[in-house]
């Protein structure tokens, strides 16, 4: 069977129920349970036998008979892995399509993002120059029928399998759209669609260049080199990379971002478990002298490949890290294939950070839930470690930042604007305004002032001081959903990430990233002299 090392984090959708024990019982079964013949049968193999007892009993019993594929694909394998660790998954058939599909970052379609919106499903973007972008599709559009299989009752994952299909075939959407009486069409050819893991890079400043990595996929390595030549890597006195909401991904591939900044030869990570021996991963090919500095932003939601990435430039004093304490995931699964087209995330190893540290933070004794809705990993007190200049960094708990930046909490208002009332907001406005705007455009005056009339025909509640202060940040929001609809998810990140107080707090820490380079390198020298 196939196995990828993976420094996954595959984040399950996860149902919370409540088992009611109702006061009427049916007719009770008394069936023991023998115990396994052989007394000297393996301990494993008693447990499996008693499995099937338990299987035959309630199939037997059962107001309705056992479906074998969910009983076991189902039910038994992922409680099994549940009893490991929070990160060790099966995967059917259809959720290991899709994730070998965002590991490699291509699948045949017509290249966008669908959401649910009010018990429909709605384009949230259309992917620059993929066919549903070309045949002009917009955000916002409902999609109403797929090749005239109509779209309702349909989940959204079921209406995104109607939309993949095989290269080269045609495939017709409906959708409705705001200001639109009857449905627009559009036949589009399916293309293969690549999903890049690493933006654009652009300047932020003269000198200061900006890239963001959303994930870790089987080409981010080389994505970012692109991203990085494109800008003109030479030119490049400061680079703020953004890993904010990165969940991970491909083990090499975090090698390879963190060997593009390290010296050749530099640990980036090792990692070892049970029936695993200790492998220790270095720069192959380093930064070439390339030492400009590095500011790296996360939060909260950054784990795995981009804490690796995060821990190994922070032990090396190679970047300044800025933002909050990262989700701590140092836990490492190698993806197997089962039959069936099924799959398994199986956690083998733990990760360490050059310095030693684990970052995987502690899950005994906590839900499913309360572990991926956590406030904040606490670092252990006993894993403490130093960096390559002697700085203390600490283990158990994520990656701890250099530098916090703590995200303001939305207020009443921005929390109703930014659940979907700009989005339906801007969906109303082009459908009575020209669908253009210029880049480096943001909302003027009587933009806003529309949007404020808007929420007071929609009945929605808010005071007037409150939306005076609201201001800086509706403009900045409202034009992230107006990029969005009249140019594209590029443009639309772009512009925020231009105007985000956080990057802006970046910039102004590049110099204390350029000091810890400065520091690292004396240091090293100290110790090759004494040598």
């Amino acid at each position: 069977m196939a196995r990828k090392l993976r420094s996954l984090l595959a984040l399950p959708v996860i149902v919370l129920g409540c088992s009611l024990l109702g006061g009427f019982w049916g007719s009770r079964v008394s069936v023991a349970l023998a115990a396994a013949s052989d007394p000297a049968a393996q301990p494993v193999e008693r447990e499996v036998g008693k499995f099937i007892q338990v299987y035959n009993l309630v199939n037997q019993n059962a107001a309705q008979p056992l479906d074998p594929d969910k009983a076991i694909y189902h039910g038994a394998i992922p409680g099994m892995l549940e009893t490991l660790d929070p990160h060790s998954n099966f995967f059917d058939a259809r959720d290991y399509r899709i994730l070998m599909e965002e590991e490699r970052g291509r699948y045949s379609g017509v290249g966008m993002q669908i959401g649910p919106l009010n018990d429909k499903t709605v384009v949230m973007v259309p992917f620059p120059g993929s066919p549903a972008y070309r045949a002009g599709v917009r955000p916002g559009d409902v999609i109403r029928f797929v090749n005239d299989h109509s779209t309702e009752g349909l989940t959204t994952p079921e209406v995104a399998d109607l939309l993949k299909g095989p290269r080269n075939t045609k495939v017709k959407i409906g959708v409705s759209r705001e200001g639109e009486k009857d449905f627009v069409t559009f036949n589009i050819v399916r293309e293969d669609i690549d999903r890049k893991t690493v933006s654009d890079g652009f300047w932020l400043k003269p000198g200061i260049a900006y890239i963001k990595i959303s994930s870790f996929g089987d080409n981010t390595g080389r994505e970012l080199d692109d991203s990085l030549k494109h800008l003109g890597e030479s030119n490049i006195k400061g680079l703020v990379l953004d890993m904010r909401g990165n969940p991970g991904g491909v083990l090499t591939e975090a090698v390879d971002v963190a060997d593009h900044f390290l010296r050749k030869g530099q640990t980036v990570v090792s990692y070892h478990g049970r029936s695993s021996p200790e492998r220790i991963l270095t720069a192959r090919n380093g930064n070439r002298g390339r030492n400009y500095p590095v500011v790296v932003v996360v939060n909260r939601n950054s784990a795995s490949a981009a804490e690796i990435v995060s821990g190994a430039l922070q032990d090396h004093d190679r970047a300044w890290i800025l933002g909050e304490v990262t989700f701590g995931k140092g836990l490492v699964q190698s993806v197997i294939n089962l039959p069936e087209g099924t799959g398994l995330a199986l956690t083998t190893a733990h990760f360490y950070t050059p310095s030693g540290r684990l970052i995987q933070r502690n899950y005994t004794g906590m839900t499913l839930y309360d572990y991926y809705s956590h406030e904040g990993a606490i670092r252990d007190p006993n894993d403490v470690r130093m960096t390559d200049s002697g700085r203390t960094v600490y283990g158990g708990g994520g990656i701890t930042p250099d530098e916090d930046y703590t995200t303001p909490k939305l207020d009443e208002l921005e929390g109703e604007l930014y659940r979907t009332v700009l989005f339906d907001f801007t969906r109303s406005y082009f459908a009575t305004h020209p669908a253009s705007i210029t880049p480096g455009w943001m909302p003027d005056d009587a933009t806003v002032d529309r949007l404020h009339s808007y929420l007071t025909e929609h009945h929605v509640a808010f005071s007037e001081a409150q939306f005076k202060d609201d201001q800086p940040w509706i403009r900045r929001y409202l034009a992230r959903e107006m990029y969005l609809w009249t140019l594209n998810v590029d443009e639309s990140d772009k512009v925020f990430a231009q105007t985000d107080p956080e990057i802006a707090d970046a910039v102004n820490a590049m110099p204390k990233a350029a000091s810890l380079v400065e520091t690292a390198r004396k240091v090293t020298q100290e110790r090759m002299r004494g040598q």
